[in-house]
């Protein structure tokens, strides 16, 4: 059989493929618009988790201007913070849980307050 004969297809356009025996699309647009395409679910969940995780960021780095601040954690949801989504956990030794995004973190305490703290070791 020869490529004369009966060509491969592209996957996105479905013209003839011609070139190497493993090439598969007919030219590098119609790579890019295919994996694109097959990738987009995967590309939009981790852009909203990255965009959620960013704003989370500015929320803590604006209401935390000093380094440590206690607040209402009404205050952080009225901003639109998302308890969801953090980069990392630290537990402490008594078992306490600091959650953070990047470099800004939490502590969530009794009464519906949390502990702002900015991690200083963080590079």
């Amino acid at each position: 059989m020869t490529e004369t004969t009966n060509p491969r297809l592209c996957p996105e356009c479905e013209r003839p493929v011609f070139g190497r025996a493993d090439k598969k699309f007919c030219s590098d647009a119609c790579r890019n618009a295919y994996n694109n395409r097959s990738n987009s679910d995967a590309v939009n969940l981790v852009r909203n988790i990255n965009n959620t995780l960013r704003k989370n960021r500015r929320i803590l780095l604006d209401l935390n201007p000093d380094g440590k601040t206690k607040l209402p954690k009404s205050k952080l949801l009225q901003k639109g913070f998302d308890f969801e989504y953090h980069t990392s956990i630290y537990t402490t030794k008594s078992g306490q849980q600091y959650r953070y995004c990047y470099d800004q973190g939490y502590l969530l305490l009794d009464d519906d307050f949390v502990l702002l703290i900015v991690k200083k070791d963080f590079n």
